[in-house]
């Protein structure tokens, strides 16, 4: 029978592997094609062919199967990529399971350059989506204030401060003495400052809690 070459369902092109990508020393049977060993500024990876044709256009997959670049390998016959190794961890993991997990002090640009580097462009939206979230949340803080002065008298201070609708917050309460003189009973007269936050939404529209103050 003639060797088929339809490489659907994933089946390996049987004897056509050496087309692909020259050995330069005969794996042990059953592990050929599918391990490939990368050694990434020193530090060698090892993966599957799978993984790193996860993403078709990349420089990886295009490595790994062979056809248009001719890699320098190492004597163990590691593909030689001079690029930092640091990096190549989470854009191996990404190829993997495809989520982009770092460490707290691994800066996304560095990972971003690599990406940018194998041509992994899932990838490349994800981190710049990330840091521009970051650049986003940087511009949020820190949100402006508005303050009022409400004008009442002590026996409706307590009732004012319970009644104070959602997002306000009492900061300063002023007496200004008794103006009133009901009777015999003085009222004095308080000033109450409250004040809100208020974040800049992305519309550059002020956004405050939809709900109307109770008071």
């Amino acid at each position: 029978g003639g060797v088929r070459m339809g490489m659907e369902g994933g089946e390996e092109m049987q004897g056509a592997v050496g087309l692909r990508c020259t050995w330069d020393f005969a794996p042990p049977a059953g592990t050929q094609g599918k391990w490939v060993r990368l050694n990434v500024g020193g530090t060698v990876f090892l993966t599957t062919r799978q993984t790193l044709c996860r993403e078709q256009k990349s420089f990886l997959c295009r490595l790994c199967q062979g056809e248009e670049l001719q890699s320098d390998r190492d004597e163990t016959g590691a593909y030689l990529i001079d690029r930092d190794p640091t990096y190549f961890g989470p854009i191996l993991n990404f190829l993997r399971h495809g989520k982009l997990v770092l460490d707290k002090d691994m800066a996304e640009e560095g990972v971003l350059e690599e990406a940018e580097f194998y041509n992994i462009g899932p990838l490349i939206r994800i981190i710049k989506d990330r840091m521009e979230e970051k650049d986003y949340t940087v511009t949020q803080v820190p949100p402006k204030h508005v303050y009022r002065v409400l004008q009442c008298q002590e026996e409706e201070l307590t009732q004012m401060v319970s009644t104070m609708s959602d997002g306000w917050r009492f900061e300063q309460l002023v007496n200004i003495g008794s103006s009133y003189n009901y009777g015999n009973e003085d009222q004095t007269e308080f000033l109450c400052v409250v004040s809100k936050e208020l974040y800049n939404s992305p519309s550059g529209l002020s956004s405050e809690p939809s709900h109307k103050a109770k008071v």
